[in-house]
């Protein structure tokens, strides 16, 4: 049951298709870099007193949590 309506679903897909290979992989490296970039920016505002050597603890840490560990 889809609960969410998502209505650029298609064409979502239909962009994802006309990319090539090396298009999407740029994309993915652009995505990860924008999620890190988010994940700093919250914790920049979850901690506003901490150092930069701080900070990278605690994202390093926190993104340790997130790895997956089945491989």
């Amino acid at each position: 049951m889809d609960i969410k309506k998502n209505p650029n679903h298609r064409m979502y897909l239909r962009v994802l298709r006309q990319m090539s290979p090396e298009q999407k992989l740029l994309k993915a490296f652009e995505l990860t870099e924008f999620t890190r970039e988010l994940f700093l920016h919250g914790l920049r505002n979850r901690f506003p007193t901490s150092s930069a050597e701080d900070l990278k603890r605690i994202f390093l840490k926190r993104l340790d949590k997130c790895h997956n560990r089945n491989y």
